[in-house]
């Protein structure tokens, strides 16, 4: 069974770059046809999708999101990694990371983890 775990800092000065790690067992981040994606929640808000890195190593981001977001991974620790710079409080958010299938399907999801932009 795939599992997904989100690590990183739970606390991020404003104007910094908040980076977080998703570490993927039960699979690899390589097979066909997975979208491994971040997602957001900021508190008393819907889900926002951040973007996702494919299974082809391609990209792509949510256009509200892009300029300030980076979206990488390490086959060899088979994990992904978020990088979003320029944070300001409104980045404030339960971060989670997930698998899509096509047609936008999430297969698996972490269990989130809160990140709070605050000086």
């Amino acid at each position: 069974q795939v599992q997904l775990q989100e690590s990183g800092p739970g606390l991020v000065k404003p104007s910094q770059t908040l980076s977080l790690t998703c570490t993927v067992s039960g699979g690899s981040i390589t097979t066909k046809y997975h979208y491994w994606s971040w997602i957001r929640q900021p508190p008393g808000k819907g889900l926002e999708w951040i973007g996702y890195i494919a299974y082809s190593g391609s990209t792509n981001y949510s256009p509200s999101l892009k300029s300030r977001t980076s979206i990488s991974r390490d086959t060899s620790k088979n994990q992904f990694t978020l990088q979003l710079s320029s944070v300001t409080p409104e980045d404030t958010a339960v971060y989670y990371c997930a698998a899509a299938r096509p047609g936008g399907k999430y297969e698996y999801w972490g269990p989130g983890t809160q990140v709070t932009v605050s000086s």
